[in-house]
């Protein structure tokens, strides 16, 4: 639960909008904390709509479909931060939102256990054959046969990408006595006897199920394909629950036809309808013992309910006391705070400078500054300052005036 705070603004004047119906743990977080001005949706908005509906919010929390274009972030006149209640950020125009001195955060490790389990279902599904068996008894056919049916036990898993649901999938597969192998561009402490090879070649030789773990890349754009795909064990099994553009799906549905593969479970697609009841379409439909789930790899209660607090704690401590660990777009400060003072929070192009200025006028104002912290990365640079509580409001309108100001904002 968010801590309460009495900050320098009227938190009833806060607007908070939370789109594609975020968890409710999030809109009960800021409740607790004071702030009433939330408003929930359940789906997304186009980007025509969400210029109209974003002029005064503050705070703006999304999923996956909602997309943040320039023009979006434009039309943002009061925009602080944006949350991406997901693992990914690939829905927000990182480089504009930098620019504009917008912090984005996400959830990167909130929904690994939900990702991790099904991975682990889907390979029992798979290597059992239960696809073919469920739907035989349906249609009212008994077909009661072991053959090509086998147990997770003894069998190697291949996991390309061990980060962190990669890593959680590696301890699980172990513990029902599978052995594991992996590849990931860096080296990499093996967790349990879990080994990695040095190519994707090596261990796709060696995998009974391969399972893909790694973020949307220009490197990772299609890194299984009709090249990589003769090099999987006959009759191996394929899971992808990362992301649609990292498997070729047209060369992957020859190889189920021809037999070189005997399975798979594709969770993400390189084009996804915007909203329930849309026509999906794949080339991987119809085929036997093919597992297709519409991008549930995370959608699990608890997983959403995490991401909501994770994300939430984010945009709070931001909102109320300048922190941006976890931001893709600000520099990570983490800053306790100073007795007697009032904190402000200056956002600049990162040119040489605005530092020297920064304190050159204060200086020559005569207020003291108590704190100061700056941070940059390769375009943006943050300044958080503590000044004497007297002198505030004056500081704020003088940093106002300081050259490659991007935003200044008085916190408390």
């Amino acid at each position: 639960m968010a801590e309460k705070k009495i900050t320098s603004y009227p938190k009833e004047k806060i607007n908070i909008l939370f789109l594609e119906n975020i968890s409710d743990a999030a809109v009960k977080y800021f409740n607790n904390a004071g702030y009433t001005s939330v408003k929930k949706l359940s789906g997304a908005l186009s980007e025509e709509q969400l210029i109209k509906e974003i002029k005064n919010v503050h705070l703006l929390g999304i999923r996956s479909k909602t997309q943040i274009t320039k023009k979006v972030l434009d039309a943002a006149e009061k925009l602080q931060a944006i949350g991406c209640f997901c693992i990914g950020t690939n829905q927000v125009d990182l480089k504009e939102a930098t620019q504009k001195g917008v912090a984005v955060f996400n959830a990167p490790y909130s929904n690994t256990r939900s990702v991790a389990e099904l991975v682990i279902g889907a390979s029992i599904i798979l290597i059992r054959k239960i696809i073919d068996k469920n739907i035989a008894a349906h249609q009212g056919i008994w077909m009661k046969d072991a053959s090509g049916s086998y147990e997770l036990r003894g069998k190697t898993l291949g996991i390309i990408g061990y980060g962190s649901i990669g890593s959680q999938l590696s301890v699980l597969a172990e513990s029902l006595g599978m052995k594991v192998v992996f590849y990931d561009v860096e080296t990499k402490l093996p967790l349990g006897n879990a080994e990695q090879k040095k190519t994707l070649k090596d261990m796709l030789a060696v995998s009974d199920i391969v399972t893909l773990h790694v973020p949307e890349l220009p490197t990772t754009k299609n890194m299984i394909n009709k090249t990589n795909l003769k090099y999987f064990k006959k009759g191996s099994t394929l899971i992808n629950y990362a992301r649609g553009e990292v498997v070729d799906l047209d060369a992957l549905a020859k190889y189920l036809k021809e037999g070189h593969l005997s399975g798979a479970a594709v969770d993400v697609y390189p084009w996804e309808p915007e909203k329930n009841g849309d026509k999906f379409t794949t080339p991987l439909q119809g085929l036997s013992n093919v597992i297709l789930t519409p991008h549930i790899g995370g959608s699990t209660q608890e997983a959403q309910h995490n991401i909501g607090e994770d994300v939430s704690n984010k945009l709070y401590k931001y909102l109320e006391k300048g922190i941006t660990t976890g931001s893709h777009t600000t520099p990570g400060l983490n800053l306790p705070p100073q007795e007697g003072t009032h904190r402000i929070l200056h956002i600049h192009n990162n040119v040489p400078g605005v530092l020297s200025e920064i304190n050159t006028t204060l200086s020559k104002n005569h207020i003291n500054i108590v704190g100061q912290y700056l941070k940059t990365n390769d375009e943006i640079g943050y300044v958080v300052l503590d000044v004497n509580k007297a002198l505030s409001a004056e500081a704020l309108a003088l940093l106002k005036k300081v050259k490659n100001t991007i935003k200044v904002r008085l916190l408390y």
